[in-house]
């Protein structure tokens, strides 16, 4: 029998996960990113089983290991303009 995570496990890995967003150095990477991650989280909130809730918990920490290291290799690699979505209006 598997324990699922708690309340403030969830929100905390909901939490890293958009905090990892917002080191992509690209908006159009870094948006997608928050948006999946929103959407994901939408999508799994009705979830019941202990199972189904461990197994997407998990999931979830894989994905924030995933955008961790991705994260890393889009800062060396930062595109030098900036998107047109970032640029403020005088």
């Amino acid at each position: 029998m598997t324990l699922a995570p708690s309340r403030p496990e969830i929100l905390s890995l909901f939490r890293s996960l958009l905090r990892v967003a917002r080191n992509f150095p690209d908006y159009n990477i870094r948006e997608y990113t928050k948006r999946r991650t929103i959407d994901a989280f939408h999508q799994n909130r009705n979830l019941s089983e202990t199972s189904s809730i461990s197994s997407s918990f998990s999931d979830g920490k894989s994905q924030l290991d995933v955008a961790k290291r991705q994260a890393v290799v889009y800062s060396l690699h930062a595109p030098p303009l900036r998107s047109v979505m970032e640029i403020e209006n005088p």
